[in-house]
Order: C-alpha cells, then sequence, then structure tokens
C-alpha cells in the first residue's frame, strides 16, 4: 500500500471538484502553511472529525550512547507538535485493526520459513 503524498491529494481534489491542480496546489500549500505557522506561534490546531495538532514542551531527560559505556549526556526541554486524532478519524482507523494483525501474522509466517 502506497503512501498518500501531497500531490496525489491534489490529483484527486482536482478530478473530484473540477478545479484546475494548479489552483487545488495553491490552496492545499497555504492551508500547510498556515497550519505551520499557528504551530510555530505555539498555538493549537483544532480540525474537527480530523484531530488536534497540540504544541507541547518535553520534558529534559538523560542521553547515553551505547558505544561509550557509562556516557551520559543532557538532553534539555524541546517543544514538539503532539496529535490527538478526532472521533471520526478513531472510528476509521480502527476498522483497519483486522487488516493489520493478519498482515502481522502473515509477515510472522512468512519469516518462520
Amino acid at each position: 500500500m502506497a503512501n498518500l503524498t501531497k500531490r496525489d491529494l491534489v490529483v484527486r481534489i482536482s478530478n473530484e471538484t473540477g478545479v484546475a491542480q494548479n489552483h487545488v496546489s495553491t490552496v492545499v500549500q497555504k492551508t500547510l502553511d498556515y497550519i505551520l505557522e499557528s504551530l510555530a506561534e505555539g498555538r493549537d490546531v483544532e480540525l474537527r472529525n480530523f484531530g488536534v495538532f497540540e504544541v507541547r514542551l518535553t520534558g529534559p531527560r538523560v542521553g547515553r550512547n551505547p558505544n561509550e559505556p557509562g556516557s551520559r549526556y543532557d538532553i534539555p526541554p524541546r517543544a514538539t507538535v503532539k496529535f490527538k486524532q478526532g472521533k471520526l478519524m478513531r472510528q476509521k482507523v480502527a476498522q483497519m485493526t483486522a487488516v493489520l494483525k493478519q498482515r502481522n501474522m502473515d509477515g510472522a509466517r512468512d519469516g518462520a520459513r
């Protein structure tokens, strides 16, 4: 199963709406730009039935280099983006559970041969 790309979105929206691809591309890119801009300003982005992008600060932690026994590196806190899926997305993605379980079982069987 191939990944969905921005180009795929543009082509599909263009085909379904009859709007020229260059116009659709501009709208998609502007949407992504505004989402990024809001997150960079520390504002959460809520897209109903899709999900919420939240800007959060990770806590400080200690890192270790496995190639240097006993080494410790302080990793400072930093801002990250957390995605919390919406109800509709959660329901739709949950339908993939059986398919993914079957794929994992098939892969485990193939690897045992």
